[in-house]
Formats: structure tokens, sequence, C-alpha cells
């Protein structure tokens, strides 16, 4: 079984996609919440999200990923998730 939130933050893929340019403090956390889902297979968008959203339990998310959920629904199980942006 793969443990995804102990792996150290990613060079790579995953830090192309969840680029830290001169992040420092609560970026440079978003950006390793990022690289985590990213290389657990969440879509880039969506890892995206859920890093910079607070109170987002990102190692519940692995967990279920970890045993075979796929992203998008372990999303849906841990929910409720909105996107407010949706609403506007």
């Amino acid at each position: 079984m793969t443990i995804h939130h102990a792996v150290p933050p990613a060079a790579g893929a995953a830090a192309a996609a969840c680029p830290q340019g001169g992040a420092t403090g609560s970026d440079s956390i978003t950006a390793w919440r990022c690289r985590l889902l990213y290389s657990a297979g969440f879509p880039d968008t969506l890892a995206h999200l859920l890093a910079a959203t607070p109170g987002v339990d990102i190692h519940a998310l692995l967990n279920l990923v970890d045993r075979g959920c796929p992203p998008e629904l372990a999303v849906r199980i841990l929910g409720p998730f909105t996107d407010d942006r949706e609403q506007e």
C-alpha cells in the first residue's frame, strides 16, 4: 500500500502542477498539500482547490485513495465540499 501523506514534497510533474515559486508560510503549505493530492491522482484543478480550502482533511482524502477510492468519490464521501465560485 502506498502512503501518500508520508511522502516529502515531490519534484517533477507534481511540482510543475503545483508550483511554489517564492511561496512562504501558508502559501508553501498550500503548495505542499497540492503536490500531495496531485501525486495521489487528483486532477490538477481539484488538487489546487482542495489544497487552498481551509478545513479539508488532506490525510483522510489520501487514506481513502490509498484504499482504492477514486479521488472524486473521496471528496464526495468526506463532503460536503462546495466551491463558492459556482454559487456566484
